[in-house]
């Protein structure tokens, strides 16, 4: 229970502090711009581009968490991202930036596939849904720390200070070398000679028709999940200045009420998970999600919009809380870390293209049409959840860490 305990404390810490890394740069976009004399494009350019670098770490590092252990790699990477973001604080010029957030992209980007790897071996089936829960929270911390943090810093030091802050996470990948073990569950897999010259390569998640079937399906409901994400907290607050004629202070009420919504979610998500299943679960709140948003279209006043936003947060991004558990029970553990951080990061490199359409969206057409472009993908994620086989890598990790035990 003990090293339960370690490795969700372990794993909020590092999705908090990544949360919190990302979130600056929305906070301290608007210096960088006037500081570098660029346009938002290129402003924006700096997102896409950790985005990729997230793609890239969660590959290349997956891939090591695999073969050489969860808990050395995952600091590797905690290092990384903090080094990463130090860096640019230092930068003088845009393509210095540009260079120093792809670097911080590749840290974070492992950072959190190995951190669901680990809790997922560390916790039994049916505790997997809310210790996820508990790791996903760790984001929404991150976006809290960092506008305490930018309202402090700013005003004062400037964005350069900020960045500066990246250099904490240090300490924490130092506590955690020296207090968490690593994964029991791996370190039986070490057992297994079979094991070895399996273990970490891509190309397993495409070994057979099933898999890659599977590992499709997964990479399609992880990008709605992060394209409903983005398109939703990016423009949504745009969307009821316009259509409701809300102020600005209106809007970060409604931010923070979805934020509420969304914490909400995932931690009655991650009890569902454990009570119903991964696939029921997931079928009600894709439902609910792709209802919530179609309606909140309609929604009219400033208690209607409140209250809408809370729900639609609830349901959309409570899902989020669930795809440590239910990407690491579909694959064995020498790929598991491969797998969950490939998956995923597809999802948020793609995903994150998402709110570049809803503004084309919006700027053609109106925010009805926009809120059902947003229904759809969590429809089409419902088909690809549905056509997912039950997963087995779950009996085989139970056998190995018996084993580990025996050891």
């Amino acid at each position: 229970m003990e090293y339960r305990k370690k490795t969700v404390i372990a794993s909020v810490a590092g999705l908090t502090l990544e949360g919190m890394d990302i979130m600056f740069i929305s906070f301290a976009m608007s210096m960088i711009i006037a500081q570098f004399h660029i346009d938002m494009v290129s402003g924006g350019l700096i997102s896409s581009i950790t985005n990729i670098g997230m793609l890239a770490g969660g590959m290349i590092f997956g891939i090591l968490a695999d073969k050489y252990g969860r808990v050395r790699i995952f600091t590797y990477t905690i290092l990384l991202f903090a080094i990463g973001t130090a860096l640019t604080g230092l930068a003088v010029n845009i393509e210095q930036v540009y260079i120093f957030r792809f670097i911080a992209g590749l840290g974070a980007g492992g950072e959190y596939g190995i951190g669901m790897a680990l809790v997922a071996e560390a916790w039994p089936k049916e505790k997997q849904g809310r210790a996820s829960s508990y790791v996903s929270i760790g984001a929404q911390y991150g976006v809290i720390l960092a506008a305490l943090l930018s309202a402090l810093i700013l005003p004062s030091w400037g964005w350069r200070g900020l960045f500066f802050i990246g250099l904490v996470p240090v300490i924490f990948a130092f506590i955690v070398r020296k207090n968490l073990g690593e994964s029991p569950v791996w370190l039986a897999s070490q057992k297994e000679r079979q094991l070895l010259p399996k273990q970490g390569k891509l190309k397993q998640l495409f070994a057979t028709p099933r898999t890659s079937f599977t590992t499709i399906a997964l990479a399609i409901m992880a990008t709605v999940q992060i394209a409903g994400y983005n398109g939703l907290m990016i423009w949504l607050p745009s969307m009821l200045q316009q259509s409701q004629g809300l102020s600005v202070s209106n809007s970060a009420l409604w931010t923070i009420s979805t934020a509420v919504g969304m914490i909400a979610g995932m931690l009655t998500f991650g009890q569902f998970m454990d009570r119903l299943g991964a696939k029921r679960s997931y079928g009600i709140f894709l439902s609910a999600s792709a209802l919530a948003v179609f309606l909140y279209a309609y929604a009219s006043g400033s208690t209607a919009v409140l209250l809408g936003g809370a729900v639609v947060g609830f349901f959309s991004n409570g899902m989020f809380a669930g795809y440590g558990a239910l990407i690491s029970n579909y694959y064995p553990v020498e790929i598991r870390s491969t797998a969950t951080n490939t998956i995923f990061n597809f999802g948020r490199a793609l995903g994150g293209l998402s709110p570049i359409l809803v503004g084309y969206i919006l700027q053609h057409t109106n925010v009805t049409v926009a809120m059902g472009y947003l229904a759809i993908l969590y429809c089409i994620s419902f088909v690809a959840m549905i056509s997912l086989k039950k997963g087995k890598s779950n009996q085989k990790q139970m056998k190995l860490l018996t084993k580990a035990e025996s050891y």
